[in-house]
């Protein structure tokens, strides 16, 4: 009798949140200590991008890409807002260090990552914990999320989301 052993495949989160619901409303500081909150954004498409940390190599890459692109994506009638479970102080330094020409919100006590449930058991270099599941979700003028990006690419962000909001051809 052989015994066969399979691995288990593990699956990082990714949250339950999809195309045609209404975006959860949030209150939160950014890096200046002023509280933003979802309807500030009424009548203005927003693109809400949940990354894990700041000053690190590929949150800094995927920040880069949006200040890059920020003024096509602008003429396009989006607005860039980040989100992670850093401080006002660490959200302050890492905008300064990378010219950043839009704000992040300090959600410190997870409140707008869970809203947005992006927050879950992920793996990286092979240990799983618990973390931010990089995500973003474009928003319409209205407040409902018109597309889910899950599978964020860093340096190609800011094209993902302009693709994303392009009109299908079915």
């Amino acid at each position: 009798m052989t015994k066969t052993t399979e691995k288990a495949i593990f699956k990082n989160h990714c949250t339950s949140l999809a195309a045609g619901m209404k975006a959860p409303d949030f209150k939160v500081k950014d890096e200046n200590g002023v509280e933003k909150k979802l309807g500030d954004y009424q009548g203005r498409k927003l693109a809400l991008f949940f990354y894990p940390a700041d000053l690190t190599p590929t949150c800094t890459e995927e920040v880069c890409n949006l200040r890059d692109h920020v003024e096509e994506l602008r003429n396009k009638g989006i607005e860039i807002l980040g989100v992670s479970k850093d401080d006002e102080r660490s959200h302050l330094k890492f905008i300064q260090k990378h010219k950043l020409p839009f704000s992040l919100l300090a959600d410190t006590n997870l409140d707008v990552i869970k809203a947005y449930d992006t927050w879950g058991k992920k793996q990286f270099m092979g240990r799983i914990f618990d973390g931010v599941a990089r995500t973003t979700f474009l928003i319409s003028e209205k407040g409902i999320i018109e597309k889910v990006i899950t599978k964020v690419k860093s340096k190609e962000h800011s094209a993902q989301i302009t693709e994303a909001l392009q009109p299908s051809n079915n």
